[in-house]
């Protein structure tokens, strides 16, 4: 173990001009380890033009930041940036460094990884630190959900992880609150990168992912079949939900990848979150267990789900969801058919 490595890295990870909301997380996530190392909080940033948000990172918890502001990382390259933060990992030496896994931070952080010789945990759900050890504890579901493995790297430092969005809580911005913002100048040269961005197009037909939805009714196999999964559609078209579901439910062609929740599918935090016919298998709970709201269905009294519901009802989802349709439907007219809950 090296021992003359300290502090706590958050990789700030910034697109059209603004932090993303997982790197805010991150900073959450990561003061809470600093204070329990005792070491200072610190927000690593590239880009160009990315000077003037350096402030915000202290806002959200940084001690310090570490800014190189190029013209070269105007746009992101896995060239480019792995260059800027290794040089600067070799000169700071931080004892853990934490990524948004994003596909621009998986893909930074494995890079990074292998240019340091160092370990990396992928998709953390959850973190916390040894601090007699002095040890990153990154866990994450495995075996198809149906464990939870942390994962040490005790002999090399950083101890690396990236951590999925929505699973870590950002701490509320106190712009009164002062840090360091450390300008770093590299030698990067346009001339010496083996990758050029030619153009950046934006599918702006793309739907708003289920991670942003404010109110979601999620299924399970417990439905039955695709014809009772219908019920779903119909509880979530009469409030005005999205709707969600489990890997069985997807690996069955009742939906869409992109509609799966949980460590292999999306990770969301609504205001309400129905989980109906939805047993509670960890990978599924990793991925919506910080919905304000949980609201189970199931006809098993033992399901885990309860064990992470607001309010549980126990019974046959094939009986109860028909009545809740109509209940919501009557409530609709009642109101002009006006339906909200955000």
């Amino acid at each position: 173990m090296q021992e003359e490595n300290q502090g706590v890295w958050v990789f700030i990870e910034v697109n059209d001009g603004k932090i993303e909301g997982v790197s805010l997380e991150l900073l959450g996530a990561g003061r809470r380890l600093a204070d329990k190392l005792k070491v200072p909080l610190s927000g690593v940033m590239l880009g160009e033009g990315v000077l003037p948000l350096a402030n915000d990172v202290i806002y959200a918890g940084a001690d310090q930041v570490y800014v190189v502001d190029h013209p070269v990382l105007k746009d992101y390259r896995t060239e480019s940036f792995m260059k800027g933060v290794c040089i600067l990992a070799e000169k700071y030496k931080p004892e853990i460094f934490l990524y948004g896994a994003t596909p621009n931070g998986k893909d930074l952080a494995s890079a990074v990884a292998t240019d340091l010789s160092t370990g990396l945990t992928a998709d953390t759900t959850m973190l916390d630190v040894d601090a007699e050890k002095r040890l990153l504890e990154a866990s994450r579901p495995a075996f198809g959900g149906n464990i939870m493995a942390t994962i040490l790297c005790k002999q090399h430092r950083p101890q690396m992880a990236t951590v999925r969005p929505k699973v870590m809580k950002a701490i509320e911005p106190d712009r009164d609150r002062k840090g360091i913002i450390i300008e770093e100048e590299l030698e990067l040269k346009e001339e010496d990168m083996r990758t050029k961005v030619l153009q950046i197009v934006k599918d702006v037909t793309k739907k708003a992912s289920l991670a942003e939805a404010h109110v979601i009714v999620a299924g399970g196999k417990g439905m039955g079949d695709i014809q009772g999964f219908q019920l779903i559609h119909e509880l979530a078209e009469v409030i005005g939900a999205s709707v969600g579901g489990t890997r069985d439910v997807v690996e069955a062609g009742w939906l869409k990848h992109e509609q799966q929740v949980g460590q292999t599918g999306e990770t969301v935090t609504p205001k309400i979150y129905f989980a109906i016919g939805i047993s509670g298998a960890i990978q599924h709970v990793e991925g919506m267990k910080n919905s304000e709201l949980i609201i189970a269905i199931n006809k098993d009294p033992n399901a885990p789900i309860f064990d992470v519901a607001t309010y549980g009802i126990v019974g046959d989802a094939l009986e109860i969801v028909p009545k809740l349709i109509k209940q919501f439907q009557e409530l609709s007219i009642e109101k002009g058919g006006e339906m909200s809950y955000v």
